[in-house]
């Protein structure tokens, strides 16, 4: 959401979740228009928001993201121009996690490719994996990383994790490894950090080669985190068995080879796309902007 301080006062709302239905169907955003705001909805995605937009946004007081990431946005620029960055950290952590393990289960069990082969008249039967049986490396352990690792632990998976910005003493009982460990010790690999800050992928072509055979790697994070070749190169060499993703560079994406791989599970962005997670952070971003801006004049 983006505010823009004109007469009346008004509050661009531009997430796909909230204009596909229509905003008078939204009664989270009641509080903006009983807080005297006019609400306009503006279709987007996640285009970047850079320093020429900010430049250009002469009135623009505060964005207020409906999700935890900040990464489309130039930061530098908005802190440069006077713009608060505001997130609703957390929101969508559930709905993420859920999904997490459901593309990890998916693909452990084959479901997607066995289906496809029933579908064709054909009756191909996989061997799949029980989560018993499963050690889970969690890459990153903020909010979303953290419901993860309790879901997988739960229904019996061994869990080790990657966070640099973890202590054991926080995170107690899970096992914090290095992430070459985590990669060559795990069944499942499941992505929930931001990129790196120095912009090179997280998993490149010297860490995805130490991945345990056989693994599957899941990302519902950022699609940055990866380096494509590199996931194609380990799927076609059998270092990785599947590889779910829920994250793209642009949406809808290219359908590159990697997307088109036949061990890839990919989903159109709906990680945080429940009723609950939307309308949990539709409320958290609401209450940023009233924090930062009160009630219009």
């Amino acid at each position: 959401m983006r505010m823009i301080n004109n007469t009346p006062a008004r509050i661009l709302v531009t997430p796909r979740s909230l204009t596909e239905t229509g905003l008078d169907n939204v009664p989270e955003l009641d509080l903006l228009r009983a807080s005297g705001y006019q609400l306009i909805a503006a279709l987007a995605g996640v285009e970047r928001i850079t320093a020429r937009v900010l430049e250009a946004a002469k009135e623009l007081q505060v964005i207020s993201r409906n999700g935890s990431g900040t990464d489309a946005i130039d930061l530098e620029a908005a802190e440069r121009a006077g713009v608060r960055v505001e997130r609703a950290e957390g929101a969508n952590a559930q709905g993420v996690a859920e999904l997490a393990l459901a593309l990890a289960l998916s693909a452990l069990r084959h479901v997607p490719w066995s289906a496809a082969a029933l579908r064709a008249g054909g009756w191909r039967r996989w061997q799949g994996r029980e989560l018993q049986d499963c050690i889970v490396g969690v890459v990153g352990l903020g909010a979303i990383g953290r419901r993860v690792a309790d879901l997988f632990d739960s229904l019996g998976s061994r869990i080790v994790a990657y966070d640099p910005f973890a202590s054991a003493e926080q995170v107690a009982p899970i096992r914090l490894v290095d992430l070459y460990e985590l990669l060559a010790s795990s069944d499942i690999i499941t992505l929930h950090a931001p990129p790196p800050a120095d912009g090179r992928p997280l998993l490149d072509a010297a860490r995805t080669a130490v991945i345990a055979r056989g693994a599957v790697l899941v990302n519902t994070a950022r699609s940055a985190l990866v380096d494509h070749d590199a996931v194609l190169a380990a799927l076609e060499d059998g270092t990785l068995s599947a590889y779910a993703v829920d994250a793209f560079d642009s949406e809808p994406p290219e359908l590159t080879p990697l997307l088109q791989h036949e061990r890839v599970l990919a989903t159109p962005h709906i990680g945080g796309y429940t009723t609950r997670s939307v309308r949990r952070a539709t409320a958290l971003a609401v209450d940023n902007l009233l924090a930062v801006l009160g009630r219009a004049p």
